[in-house]
């Protein structure tokens, strides 16, 4: 995980389709192999950036409802 940019490319930033409008929301942006997340209430903050896998294996955890206490 990269913390340190806000890391500016070419690729679009998205909420996900679960999201309020108006909502705290995180978003998300592929970036080749990586992915990068930011909080939508701060677009020129920090940026987390993951491998693509580490991404996939997040969602299919949350997916598969592995964290306890999510809702």
């Amino acid at each position: 995980m990269d913390t340190a940019g806000t890391h500016d490319g070419p690729t679009t930033w998205h909420k996900s389709g679960h999201s309020i409008p108006d909502g705290d929301c995180v978003e998300v942006r592929d970036r080749f192999d990586l992915v990068d997340v930011r909080d939508s209430k701060d677009p020129h903050g920090a940026v987390l950036c993951f491998s693509a896998d580490a991404w996939t294996d997040f969602i299919s955890g949350v997916r598969a409802e592995e964290f306890p206490g999510h809702a």
